[in-house]
């Protein structure tokens, strides 16, 4: 936080001029700012004749170290896939021009495929006229609205991810009453990520979210079935935008709203790391389990530390390895990558973390993590 897509003859004879327009944009963008970082713009380097497949990796931003470790681990394989890779991200979350811009210069420089991690649904039409173009298409950590606008979304399974936590605080509580904070990512806008870790974390403590696609329907007490069960109460259902200050003024007002709170679920772990900031100045910090989802490297640092009883861990710069890969074997002719079994997308896992192991629950140290973890 986190945790997910030939021309017709009208639009052929306007491609050329398309083209001349793009590439000319693109060089701006590449010597401006509104691109956060470019690779290679060299049309040459996507052809067949240099004997390397043109790729285009699209971020939401990289000034988040989730999405920074997509870019390493993307550049690493594209040298091992002999892949040009081109790197472009918002200038912030929610900017989907830049996105389209670098989306249209793909299809200018005939690259094969693109990943990205869409700043929201108004990029949907350039995605469509990229898979137009014969681009493949992958959406990396979360499907866009609708899913079918990539090819296929490489992502985690958030919902497996909200489970694991949910399933550890229901351990942890040990049959004690539960007054449990939810801090989720937004309140005014519906987007899957949300839903799922959301929801998954109630299942994981064994409690009927109420609704398959919104939050906070569930009944707002009544008893928990994980561990060993026990009652709980919800006390609040607040927006975190999945930043750290939305984290802290979330849990702020949650313990305005309820000041025996014992168990927080965090979307992520900026959002777990306000709330402790918030627990911490109300003197509350020590009597508050915290459970986040993302697997960062400083992350794991706050489940040593205590900050964080448990964390359910993804891994970014896997999605996009994979995705270089895919594309990279695709173009050359091998088949199309396939969604996991039983899914709607390739599941790149999720495991969690957490300093000792509760009620049979499978988990790793944050020592054992650490191999695997992302960001400093």
């Amino acid at each position: 936080m986190n945790h997910v897509m030939n021309l017709s003859s009208t639009q052929a004879s306007g491609l050329r001029s398309r083209r001349t327009r793009a590439a000319a944009v693109g060089v701006t963008l590449c010597l401006g700012a509104t691109l956060a970082a470019c690779g290679s713009s060299d049309s040459s380097s996507s052809s067949s004749g240099s004997g390397k497949v043109g790729v285009s990796l699209i971020l939401k931003t990289l000034s988040n170290p989730y999405f920074v470790s997509m870019e390493k681990d993307a550049k690493t394989q594209a040298t091992k896939d002999k892949v040009s890779l081109t790197v472009a991200a918002g200038t912030s979350d929610g900017d989907t021009q830049t996105q389209i811009t670098a989306i249209d210069n793909a299809v200018s420089r005939g690259d094969k495929g693109i990943l990205i991690t869409t700043n929201g649904d108004a990029v949907n039409t350039a995605l469509k006229r990229a898979k137009q173009a014969g681009l493949f298409v992958i959406a990396l950590d979360t499907a866009p609205n609708p899913a079918n606008v990539a090819d296929i979304t490489y992502a985690t399974d958030n919902e497996q991810a909200g489970k694991l936590d949910g399933q550890y605080a229901a351990a942890a509580l040990d049959g004690k009453p539960a007054v449990i904070a939810m801090l989720d990512l937004f309140n005014n806008q519906v987007v899957s990520v949300d839903i799922d870790r959301d929801h998954g974390f109630l299942e994981g403590m064994g409690i009927d979210p109420g609704s398959k696609t919104e939050n906070g329907k569930e009944a707002k007490s009544g008893k928990y079935t994980g561990g060993k069960g026990g009652t709980y109460k919800i006390a609040c259902h607040q927006p975190t935008q999945g930043a750290i200050d939305g984290g802290r003024t979330a849990m702020e007002n949650c313990l305005s709203a309820n000041p025996d709170i014992n168990v927080v679920y965090a979307i992520n772990e900026p959002a777990g790391e306000g709330a402790y900031n918030a627990l911490k100045a109300a003197g509350k910090e020590k009597s508050v389990a915290i459970y986040a989802i993302d697997g960062s490297c400083s992350g794991l640092k706050n489940v040593t530390s205590g900050k964080f009883a448990a964390d359910a861990v993804q891994y970014p710069g896997k999605m996009a390895a994979l995705g270089v890969s895919s594309i990279a074997k695709l173009a050359r002719g091998g088949s199309k990558p396939s969604v996991t079994n039983g899914k709607s997308f390739y599941d790149t896992g999720t495991a969690l973390v957490a300093a000792k192991a509760l009620g049979g629950l499978t988990v790793q140290s944050p020592e054992q993590a650490a191999s695997a973890c992302w960001g400093s």
